[in-house]
């Protein structure tokens, strides 16, 4: 009786120790995986990329290297996987904004024209495959925020006039008029925040530089053309990445602190707009800084987070955790682009290293 007794003990071990044994070691298989694409054209990085209504992807400006900057503009075609040249814009530009308008053409605006931000602006036409220039922004901008509204225009925020002169300033693109208008300020000047739409019309600006990096927040109301504060983030940051939740949560993760390429950040946050705070959430598995603004919300609801490592990762709204996604680029490429296509796939896009050297290579995330 005593040795029956033993072997069951020994038999229901066996199986906890293998059931333990599995869990550790069998990966999470939900979070799809990355493979190499062709390459660019060019070596690109502070590019942009917009997904146009036919499914292809604008890949416009950025830079080769410091100072080196692109008027150049391709096309990604999904169908064939490969990029072709399209028009050129009328001005070399890097950290500039690109939003896809309600009439089909792609709103490119601002950014670095060498050492100081422009207000020049340009429409691109699918149709012709031609950049045109367009009235003016109010004001020279530098890497601002850009976000579509309920209504169709676009606000345009912050930025930089030249390096260590961020503005507090915004304006509305109208898409009718095709001209902008100023709208009211924002409480701090800031450039390499987040910008992020929520469910009520409402803008979250959190984050940014402005002066020092900052964790103040604020919400642009589009009914009164006003902005105001809200609740802090719970860490100061800049160059992270933001995204909205299937709940209309907005999560913040990554950036960098003052000490820059020393400070990068795993830490992560979610703003509750109806409470207007801000609460510690899971960390990403890798530190990163110099992300995509806006993170791509997949068909899942889970939220991608690439650049700045060599992983890409995946939030998962339900467990409240990052899984990785199977394979790596083949850098730590930073203000690498991510776009995402009508399939659901991911295009990944360029980014430079820890060097200024850009890189034409593109990634293909498969859910």
């Amino acid at each position: 009786m005593t040795r029956r007794l033993l072997l069951v003990i020994c038999i229901l071990v066996s199986f906890a120790f293998a059931a333990t044994a599995y869990r550790v070691t069998t990966p999470a298989l939900a979070a799809g995986s990355i493979s190499s694409a062709a390459p660019m054209l060019a070596p690109r990085s502070s590019h942009s990329a917009t997904l146009l209504p036919n499914g292809k992807v604008l890949i416009a400006g950025g830079m080769r290297r410091n100072q080196d900057f692109y008027k150049s503009a391709e096309l990604y075609d999904p169908a064939s996987g490969k990029f072709q040249p399209t028009g050129e814009m009328a001005v070399g530009r890097v950290g500039h904004i690109a939003v896809l308008l309600r009439t089909g053409k792609v709103l490119i605006a601002g950014g670095w024209v060498g050492m100081e931000g422009t207000d020049s602006a340009e429409l691109y036409d699918p149709a012709t495959g031609k950049f045109t220039a367009i009235s003016k922004m109010t004001t020279p901008r530098g890497r601002p925020s850009a976000t579509i509204l309920a209504d169709g225009d676009v606000l345009i925020a912050g930025g930089e006039v030249r390096d260590n002169e961020a503005l507090a300033s915004a304006e509305i693109f109208h898409v009718k008029t095709l001209c902008f208008q100023p709208t009211g300020s924002m409480h701090r000047a800031r450039v390499a925040h987040t910008a992020t739409p929520l469910n009520d019309g409402r803008v979250l600006i959190a984050g940014g530089y402005t002066g020092n990096v900052t964790s103040s927040a604020e919400l642009y109301d589009p009914k009164s053309g006003t902005f105001m504060e809200t609740g802090n983030l719970a860490t100061a940051r800049c160059k992270a990445t933001a995204g909205l939740l299937p709940d209309g949560k907005v999560l913040i993760a990554g950036g960098s602190d003052e000490r820059g390429w020393k400070g990068n950040l795993s830490s992560v946050e979610i703003y509750d707009p109806h409470s207007g705070k801000f609460t510690p959430a899971a960390s990403l598995n890798d530190s990163r800084f110099k992300l995509p603004d806006e993170a791509v919300q997949l068909p899942s609801g889970m939220l991608l987070i690439a650049g700045g490592s060599r992983k890409v990762e995946i939030f998962d709204p339900q467990s409240g955790k990052f899984l990785v996604v199977a394979g790596e680029m083949s850098d730590a490429w930073h203000y690498t682009s991510e776009t995402k296509l009508k399939d659901g796939r991911v295009l990944l896009a360029g980014g430079y290293p820890n060097s200024d050297q850009a890189t034409a290579q593109t990634w293909i995330f498969h859910p």
